[in-house]
């Protein structure tokens, strides 16, 4: 059976193939800094379903020790050159997307194919982890298409990946961490705690500004936790579950599908987003660090406006 492991370890795979070419990478002055933060990352992905979780706690301090120190540098490896880009981009156009494209739909094709057909029934891939199986299946189509297809130097694809992580830096895997932090919320039971807290400022009975707090928590939560995915568990204890759907009886899907819609709106505003806000304005160059934040200020308040009106709306019929 193909579990979640082996994904695990082709990850791992890949950061510590970073690891390495930071290591021997000479023109980059924290190419130390660099090996030691893929490499510990790497570690945790091959071993980290075996360590305690004390030990595992000690890699993520690690970890944020080195990128807290300012020791990850950029890196600029020498794969094609540019004058090779630019004729490969002229002659190819936009089938130079192909590659990237076989991903998604591997993903989308493989996971349709394999559960609605007698494929499932085989036991090849973990229960309910399908997708993220065949997502990794996937980027494994998507590399053997692109060298065979564009055939370039054998290391560029581990080149280009290096550099492109080392542009991102530790942002990379903020997504993970922020996730996780959710999760400790929940088990510490900060959902409970915001919920009695709720309970003193919401007048019994007044459906809108339950739901209003429910969004206004899930934005507020975002913006300090950067991930909805994390903001969720907390609110949903708080307030979704025991409010507006024991209580009111609303419908589960609608609170919390726009509710999670309602989170994103405090993605759209948080610079802890670090990977949708903050990643693309260095990748760009902009001289406003904060400037794609600024630009999705406003649509993030009319989305918020929305979504409490269709949670109030839709919910409760």
């Amino acid at each position: 059976m193909i579990t979640l492991e082996w994904l695990y370890i082709l990850t791992g795979i890949a950061f510590a193939a970073w690891s390495v070419l930071s290591l021997r990478d000479r023109s980059n002055g924290k190419r130390w800094g660099n090996a030691a933060f893929w490499g510990l990352l790497a570690g945790s992905f091959f071993f980290g379903s075996y360590l305690s979780d004390l030990a595992n706690g000690v890699l993520v301090l690690a970890l944020v020790a080195i990128a807290g120190t300012g020791q990850i540098g950029r890196s600029d490896p020498p794969t094609t050159s540019p004058a090779m880009r630019v004729a490969l981009a002229g002659k190819l156009g936009n089938r130079l997307f192909v590659p990237a494209l076989v991903i998604p739909v591997t993903a989308v094709a493989g996971t349709l194919l394999y559960t609605w057909t007698p494929l499932g029934e085989s036991g090849l891939i973990e229960p309910r982890r399908e997708t993220l199986v065949l997502l990794g299946v996937g980027v494994l189509f998507a590399l053997v298409l692109a060298m065979v297809w564009l055939r370039p130097p054998l290391l560029a694809p581990l080149e280009e990946g290096r550099r492109l992580m080392d542009s991102i830096s530790w942002a990379a895997i903020l997504p993970q961490m922020l996730a996780a932090l959710g999760g400790v919320f929940a088990l510490a039971g900060v959902g409970e705690i915001v919920g009695d807290l709720a309970s003193r400022v919401i007048p019994e009975g007044s459906l809108f500004l339950s739901v209003l707090v429910y969004c206004l928590g899930m934005v507020a939560f975002t913006v300090i936790m950067g991930n909805a995915f994390a903001a969720f568990p907390v609110m949903a204890s708080a307030i979704g579950i025991p409010v507006l759907i024991v209580q009111f009886g609303g419908n589960v899907p609608v609170i919390g599908a726009i509710g999670m819609l309602a989170g994103f709106c405090g993605t759209l505003i948080t610079p802890m987003a670090a990977n949708f806000n903050i990643v693309p304005a260095v990748l760009l160059d902009l001289r406003d660090q904060y400037g794609v934040i600024r630009a999705q200020a406003g649509t993030a308040l009319a989305l918020l406006v929305c979504n409490v009106a269709l949670i109030y709306l839709l919910a409760f019929r």
